[in-house]
């Protein structure tokens, strides 16, 4: 069975993995008939954020792999275990947990630097040309990934495509219900919530992802 791995980056759009994009991820992967694992580090949070508030909750910590299984209802593992081997493809979600503890990328910008687990993972999949999808603010840590030249897209943000140019990259503007594709490297990615104002225009570029990933694995 096709086995797809999902990374995630906690439980909430403002401190971890966008809740609405993972479950849309999940879904359009079972929908493919798609066997997933889902992974996370096993690290703390750069900070909790009060999602009714918005509101930084000063004294609290949390570890982004705990707060993943919430999303995977307990079925996630450690990130410092996967291997690329096992799986023919892999898909990050969004959410600031993708700038803030998948990477510092909301805090350094183009200047940030990235999980060296995840780094290593990934590297995997674009060694042997394996799928890989990125949606969201994720995309913005590709080019320390793939390196220069990488053709992405996080929506239409001007500051952050300029972050992105920076480290190497090439954005491509693309509206909320569409995908940009390194067809050289088997990569998509998708704008979701960068752009989304509702759950189901989120989900119109999440799968065309999912469903580009599928075409990729044939």
């Amino acid at each position: 069975m096709t086995k797809i791995a999902v990374v995630l980056s906690g439980s909430g759009v403002f401190d971890g993995a966008e809740i609405h994009e993972s479950v849309l991820t999940l879904l359009a992967l079972e929908r493919h008939g798609f066997d997933y694992q889902c992974f996370a580090p096993n690290i703390e949070q750069m900070h909790v954020i009060n999602h009714l508030t918005g509101d930084v909750a000063e004294g609290e910590s949390r570890n982004v792999l705990v707060e993943s299984a919430r999303i995977a209802r307990g079925n996630v593992k450690d990130l410092a275990e996967a291997k690329a081997d096992d799986f023919d493809a892999a898909i990050l979600p969004g959410g600031f947990g993708a700038a803030k503890n998948l990477s510092d990328f909301a805090v350094k910008g183009s200047d940030c630097s990235v999980n060296p687990d995840l780094v290593n993972f990934i590297k995997g999949f674009a060694k042997d040309k394996k799928p890989v999808g990125f949606m969201c603010i994720a995309p913005a840590m590709l080019p320390h990934i793939y390196g220069e030249g990488i053709k992405l897209t996080i929506g239409t943000d001007q500051d952050t495509a300029d972050a992105i140019e920076a480290m190497g990259g090439v954005h491509q503007a693309c509206p909320v219900d569409n995908i940009v594709v390194d067809a050289g490297n088997n990569l998509v990615t998708t704008p979701a919530y960068m752009l989304a104002s509702s759950v189901s225009e989120a989900a119109k570029g999440i799968d065309k992802l999912v469903d580009k990933i599928a075409d990729m694995l044939g």
